[in-house]
């Protein structure tokens, strides 16, 4: 075809993507229905104008659209890597790891559940080959979910959901290709009724192979790109090829599944890449894989929209039988998936609770879109098909995609309208009430100080001032008449008012660059997840998330493991000096969150709440204090060194905003300008690198200045370093159980324990030691012992205690003072007799 009219229908297509979007926004629909509809009636005005005798004007038009140089492995070589991609850059990581199981449920496991379904429903209503059939089922399980997250999205649905269906859809697509893949073999290879242990001994190969060569190829891309910081176009570039690279090598070379490659690749960008790149150039990253992931989006659904009249010429009246046999059955799958068993991993604490009204919504909102006609392109272009299997595979997909788009798409919003989904609740709707009088009155003082500085005419000014007292005296009487919120739901939205700002703040601090973008990436999801919990567990869920923010993970306890039984320093080094900066990055955003409640809260929700809300942030920089504390007595100058860094920070940024208004008041011109500018990129360059930790130095210094070990030499306390072992526990966790066996000794290193004996409570503090009565009186623990602030524990074996019992007099003293507060005979102890 003639690269004139090839490259005048993609600008015509543009002109149509363009088009629809507003157009869908006035009709109240999905995009991606308006897209199917767009492209089906341009798709069908071919076929008619090309068929009629009425002109032959337009031949050359239809001619163009029908026969435009578009295959399917251009849909799942060029677009989709872009879709899949873009979609794993966006994806919050460490906040879908909260909701791993349902994501898993819906995009896996309902994935080979609708598979199986559709394709044993088939199999006994059609008569068709097995391995056709699962191959439909494979085809058709795969979602889109836009239409249903952006009007999740306009109602103000609770991000956990909308999350969690943003996470089906990336793992939907990977788990349902990758069974089109295996499937398609089966049915090319004439393999007629395959056995279900032959297709899923071959899918680990494909997952892992892909997953491992989709990794390896970002690993080796962000390498590149860290190594070119400073060109930022080079970045992107590379950042472009990536995608294409890890899908082709993986089909072609590793013959592993290229989706689940990408999938990989773009996971391990959105981990890695933040803390190697500038945060504009991930910033800007982000902007141009937006932009290519609506027109890949926008251009497959509408190209293949083009194809549906197409596949659907040869449409017979027992097919329309079969398409409900696909539609009945995928349902079913997916409603067995919501209403199953996803209450049942709920009654066993595995999956968040999500409610019945939501499921229904994701249930109709299961939509399939571009990727399922893509699929079922792919199969009618093959050779190695058979003919009537590719005329029903062609037929089946496109009819039961049209029937998600045409019935499920366009009454989506009204069945949410209907389950009551789109309303304010009671809450909400008695605050919303409050925020519009609070405003209101800031509005009428700024508006009085504006008409004195401009000395507007009297008249004009006691005019439009009577016409807004009425409206504020309106919304005043409002607010107080039905307010209905109760205290502890005032304090509820307060915090979660108080927990956006948090967030704020923190993308504040990034585009100020005193925060990297990679630490953002740690704190932003503890703001989520503090809107998140308060909304269902109210101030309780509030403190919740905020221990948890300060609490050791289990990928630090697995670092911990990896250094004490492996010798591998490595993760753990990099995970404290990660706890530090994130928890001086914490402090430094709750300082500014006293001004907010202040200003903005307190006269939203009145004094009383102010005051709560102040009791429980001063909380919150407690605990981050007592965790930073506790990390500066183990590290002792390391916490100085991140501190200075944040201080250089701060000095660049406040020299380039100098620079900048200089240049903007003429005083220095743009030569001048710009050789500051180098000079000043390259130092924040050295800045950004943070300074190493020496996890063994580090815990040498640590144990030289614990009173206990005072009097050793130096070479007693090298071995004494390398016997004593590290066990870090969180608030509230128990160390010792009652009745347990007496084997080791704890020496408290940072943090504070309660220790519980015969009614008797006492608390240790970081210093001082216990398990030492159990080990000498040689009996069993007496006491219980747990954790009441995030604490680092030194622990040694009872018979290395010994030794070093009969080594340190200032070890012994202490024996004898602990034992003398209990009323047990110091010399028994120490000699360890009974």
């Amino acid at each position: 075809m003639d690269i004139v009219v090839v490259l005048t229908v993609i600008a015509s297509l543009f002109v149509v993507i363009g088009v629809a979007e507003p157009l869908a926004a006035r009709l109240r629909l999905p995009y991606s229905v308006i897209l199917a509809v767009i492209g089906s009636l341009i798709g069908a005005g071919a076929v008619f104008f090309l068929r009629t005798d009425l002109t032959d004007a337009l031949n050359p038009v239809a001619e163009a659209v029908l026969n435009f140089p578009i295959r399917s492995n251009v849909f799942l070589y060029v677009f989709l890597p872009t879709l899949l991609f873009q979609a794993t850059l966006g994806m919050n990581l460490r906040r879908m790891l909260d909701d791993w199981v349902p994501i898993l449920m819906l995009a896996v496991v309902a994935v080979v559940l609708a598979t199986l379904s559709v394709g044993y429903a088939l199999s006994w209503a059609s008569g068709l080959p097995l391995a056709a059939c699962l191959l439909i089922g494979a085809i058709v399980s795969t979602t889109d979910p836009s239409a249903v997250v952006s009007i999740f999205r306009s109602i103000s649905a609770p991000r956990r959901l909308a999350r969690i269906i943003e996470g089906e859809s990336l793992l939907n697509d990977a788990a349902a290709i990758a069974l089109f893949g295996l499937f398609m073999g089966f049915v090319m290879f004439g393999v007629p009724d395959p056995s279900l242990g032959d297709a899923l001994a071959q899918f680990p190969r494909l997952i892992l192979g892909g997953a491992l060569a989709g990794w390896f190829a970002a690993r080796i891309a962000v390498r590149l790109m860290a190594m070119i910081n400073g060109h930022e176009l080079a970045q992107i570039s590379i950042s472009v090829a990536l995608p294409y690279l890890a899908y082709i090598g993986a089909e072609q070379s590793v013959g592993a599944s290229g989706v689940i490659a990408v999938v990989a690749a773009g996971l391990t960008m959105n981990l890695a890449g933040p803390g190697r790149l500038a945060p504009t150039t991930w910033a800007n990253l982000r902007e141009v894989w937006d932009v290519l992931a609506h027109w890949s989006g926008a251009l497959i659904f509408i190209l293949a929209a083009i194809l549906i009249p197409r596949l659907l010429e040869d449409v017979r009246g027992e097919d329309f039988m079969l398409i409900g046999v696909v539609i009945l059955s995928a349902v079913v799958a997916r409603a067995v998936i919501l209403f199953g068993l996803l209450p049942l991993l709920t009654l066993i604490n595995l999956s968040p609770a999500i409610e019945r009204p939501y499921r229904a919504a994701i249930l109709w909102g299961g939509l399939r879109g571009a990727v399922t006609l893509a699929l079922a392109l792919a199969v009618t272009e093959s050779v190695r098909v058979p003919a009537d299997i590719q005329r029903v595979v062609g037929i089946l997909a496109t009819g039961f995609t049209l029937f998600t788009l045409l019935v499920q798409g366009s009454t989506l919003r009204s069945v949410i309208g209907w389950l009551g989904l789109d309303r304010l609740s009671p809450i909400d709707e008695a605050l919303s009430r409050q925020v519009v009088a609070v405003a209101l009155q800031t509005v009428r003082e700024d508006i009085a100080r504006t008409t004195e500085n401009y000395e507007l005419s009297h008249e004009n000014v006691r005019s439009e001032a009577k016409r807004f007292g009425k409206r504020l005296d309106k919304a005043v009487k409002r607010a107080e008449a039905r307010s209905g919120i109760l205290d502890r739901d005032r304090v509820a939205l307060g915090l979660i008012a108080l927990a956006g700002h948090e967030r704020g703040t923190i993308l504040a601090r990034v585009r100020e660059r005193t925060i990297s973008a990679r630490m953002a990436e740690q704190v932003l999801p503890d703001a989520d997840r503090l809107i998140e919990w308060t909304r269902s567990g109210g101030r309780a869920g509030y403190q919740r998330a905020a221990r948890q923010s300060v609490a050791y993970g289990k990928a630090f306890r697995a670092a911990v493991l990896l250094h004490s039984r492996l010798g591998i320093s490595q993760p753990l080094s990099q995970m404290t000096a990660d706890r530090f900066e994130r928890l001086l990055s914490q402090r430094l955003i709750l300082r500014d969150l006293g001004a907010f409640i202040e200003g903005r809260i307190r006269r939203i929700h009145g004094r009383r709440v102010a005051v709560l809300l102040q009791e429980l942030l001063s909380r919150r920089m407690d605990m981050v204090e007592t965790a930073l504390e506790g990390l500066r007595l183990q590290y002792p100058g390391y916490a100085e060194q991140l501190e200075r860094r944040f201080i250089q920070r701060t000095t660049l940024r406040l020299e380039e905003r100098e620079y900048t208004a200089m240049r903007e008041d003429g005083l220095i011109g743009t030569e001048v300008y710009t050789a500051l500018m180098q000079d000043l990129v390259a130092r924040r360059a050295a800045s950004e690198k943070r300074p190493p930790l020496d996890i063994a130095l580090e815990r040498t210094e640590l144990v030289r200045q614990l009173p206990l070990f005072a009097d050793l030499d130096d070479a007693a306390l090298r071995r004494l370093v390398r016997v004593l072992k590290t066990r870090y526990v969180n608030a509230g966790e128990m160390v010792i159980y009652k009745d347990s066996p007496a084997s080791s000794v704890f020496f408290i290193a940072s943090g504070a324990v309660e220790l519980e004996t015969a009614g008797q409570t006492w608390r240790l503090g970081r210093g001082e030691m216990f398990g030492q009565m159990g080990v000498l009186l040689q009996r069993g623990i007496r006491s219980e012992v747990r954790a009441i602030a995030p604490s680092t524990l030194l622990v040694l074996d009872d018979a290395r205690f010994r030794r070093l019992l009969d080594r340190s007099e200032v070890l012994r003293e202490a024996v004898r003072q602990s034992a003398q507060k209990r009323g047990i005979e110091p010399d028994t102890l120490v000699s360890g007799k009974d």
